[in-house]
């Protein structure tokens, strides 16, 4: 069986029949939802108890049905998609100084489409994979919402890489070769952080870092513009390949203070990286460049709250 999945990855034309045949098939018995049926829902946003949060109250979704995110977010709202850590990010939105957010590893762009509708500053979302990165643009379009999608990987170092297409998911995307099953590797462009910003004039105040297990990478690559600048970040940790053990070679020079986000708010400040966690789906870490405030984790909490009320339509009449 793993012979023929191997055969079947390393053909694209026999790929796309095989997805074509499992379209038309029940879920129960191998089938997939086909990448060119359309997924149409509205998105409901967080909106605090005082109601005074500007901004639309929700966004409209038009998007290929194969993609990974807007499948759980139509299915679960943003109340199931990683809701400990949006409630940081958006704490950390009202907290940081002046400056861009930048959303690295955005896939369709959900953090640098709530950020655009929940604050005025500039939102720049950085997604490599061509067919997800347009899709992140429509989004953005489709919603009147001012965010920048930048079609490149970030990393440590300039030029063109090897980037593979993960059978699995087109959330396991990645630069790290053999991370992933792949199912097509593509050449993409490549920058680092701190190159990019000094180009574009670019001051990050808030970074998002989820590029599945390069995450390291990116913040080698950026730590001119990280120890200038001072940015608040989220990082996801996934456990193995060295990934822990790199970020803290990286992050101690820079005396940011280490936070692994879940139900606890606020989290006790960690002495270790460590992506091993009770919970698979939070492998969420804010690095905070200066010890969080009462105040910031106040409004972790209301953003929080915020978003358990972020469910389908479809859950609430039930």
């Amino acid at each position: 069986m793993n012979r023929i999945r191997d055969f079947v990855r390393r053909h694209p034309a026999l790929r796309e029949t095989v997805r074509s045949v499992r379209g038309g098939l029940p879920r129960g018995i191998g089938g997939i939802e086909p990448s060119w049926r359309e997924r149409r829902f509205d998105l409901a946003l967080p909106i605090r108890e005082n109601g005074t949060d500007a901004g639309p109250e929700t966004l409209s979704f038009t998007v290929p049905g194969g993609l990974w995110a807007p499948r759980k977010l139509e299915r679960e709202g943003l109340a199931g998609f990683e809701p400990e850590t949006l409630a940081c990010f958006l704490a950390a939105l009202d907290h940081a100084g002046p400056g861009a957010v930048l959303d690295i590893g955005a896939n369709v762009g959900v953090y640098g489409l709530l950020a655009a509708a929940r604050g005025t500053r500039p939102v720049h979302a950085f997604e490599p994979t061509p067919r997800v990165a347009a899709t992140a643009r429509e989004l953005a379009a489709a919603n009147g919402l001012p965010i920048a999608v930048v079609e490149c990987a970030l990393g440590d170092r300039f030029g063109r890489a090897s980037f593979t297409l993960s059978s699995t998911s087109d959330a396991s995307n990645s630069l790290a070769k053999g991370f992933r099953p792949a199912a097509e590797r593509i050449e993409v462009r490549v920058d680092t952080l701190s190159r990019w910003c000094e180009r574009t004039g670019t001051v990050p105040a808030v970074v998002k870092i989820d590029t599945e297990t390069t995450e390291p990478e990116v913040i080698a690559g950026g730590i001119e513009a990280l120890r200038a600048f001072r940015p608040w970040i989220l990082c996801e940790v996934l456990p193995g390949r060295g990934v822990e053990k790199r970020l803290m070679r990286l992050m101690r020079p820079l005396d940011y203070g280490w936070y692994r986000l879940g139900d606890e708010v606020p989290p006790p400040t960690r002495g270790v990286i460590d992506g091993r966690s009770a919970d698979a789906d939070q492998r969420m870490w804010l690095f905070a460049p200066e010890t969080p405030s009462d105040a910031f984790w106040a409004d972790t909490r209301a953003w929080g709250r915020a978003l358990e009320t972020c469910v389908p339509t479809s859950m609430l009449r039930a």
